[in-house]
């Protein structure tokens, strides 16, 4: 009797043919040469909690995919797809750190591409990339922090109605939109965006170092297009995914996309409208308020 050969490779013998042979035969000849892999993470959106139906980027949401594009593999590197106009700082924070975490512990470089926009929280994002890399036309920047508001006392007057409010702690009220506004409040929201933008401008210092203009004023909230961004060291150059991995680490890379698995209701489509429409609805407002202020 003849010696059996392996079933598995037998099988790979007869139908596959030139490079779908090549892969199948890796798996049993370990030094062929196994093509870079560069998996990709798409940061799309504002930055925030979100919720079920209308998700934000948030550390417990990405996590999962975070830890796949470090953890599967020896990858050549991990590429960031960046395009938010911010949000969170909190969320902005964990998500970076999470990032630059698993990049020092699997020494893996880290490069980000800007899409239309990286600006306040979308920047920090960005940050966490040794290499950041945007448009011609990329908005980047904002490193800054804002409160915005409406106010409605005249309003409220006009229409003969009466605020009443009764609080235990004299801050309870803070900056109330109902109520005339009070020098008092504005100086305390000062004062906690303070630490929140010493904060981003640290971030900011510690990933980009010595490749910050120290003449330009950075960290005003001021926006830089492209190339701008590039002169005052906010960025690395102008550059986009695909040629510029293939630059990078050969033609043969491969760019594995990292996506959130959907549940089984989001793939066939069997959602509550009802609680799609509550849930969304403010959460849209508010992301295209954020868009907006770059003309997005």
């Amino acid at each position: 009797m003849g010696k059996k050969s392996s079933p598995n490779l037998g099988r790979c013998l007869v139908p596959c043919r030139s490079g779908a042979y090549i892969s199948a035969m890796r798996k049993y000849i370990p030094f062929l040469s196994k093509p870079p892999i560069v998996p990709v993470i798409r940061l799309s959106g504002a930055i925030g909690g979100g919720s079920r139906f209308s998700p934000a980027l948030s550390d417990a949401a990405l996590a999962p995919l975070i830890d796949r594009a470090f953890n599967r593999g020896k990858p050549a590197a991990v590429a960031l797809v960046v395009n938010s106009p911010g949000g969170s700082p909190v969320q902005s924070s964990l998500i970076a750190a999470r990032i630059r975490r698993l990049a020092d512990e699997k020494n893996i470089p880290v490069h980000a591409f800007v899409e239309d926009v990286a600006a306040s929280g979308g920047y920090w994002l960005a940050c966490a990339a040794d290499q950041i890399w945007v448009d011609k036309s990329s908005i980047v920047g904002s490193i800054g922090v804002i409160f915005a508001s409406f106010g409605f006392p005249e309003l409220m007057a006009r229409q003969g109605v009466e605020r009443r409010v009764h609080t235990a702690g004299k801050s309870k009220s803070l900056a109330d939109p109902f109520l005339p506004e009070k020098p008092e409040d504005v100086a305390r929201l000062k004062a906690l965006q303070e630490p929140i933008h010493q904060a981003f401008i640290d971030h900011v210092k510690a990933r980009r170092g010595g490749r910050l203009d120290g003449k330009a004023d950075l960290f005003n909230a001021d926006i830089w297009v492209g190339s701008e961004a590039q002169t005052v060291g906010l960025v690395d150059g102008v550059a986009h995914l695909e040629p510029k991995m293939k630059a990078l680490f050969g033609e043969k890379v491969v760019l594995r996309p990292i996506g959130q698995r959907r549940s089984f209701l989001q793939r066939f489509g069997m959602r509550s409208l009802a609680a799609e429409m509550l849930s969304g609805a403010l959460t849209e407002v508010e992301e295209r308020a954020l868009w907006a202020r770059y003309g997005l």
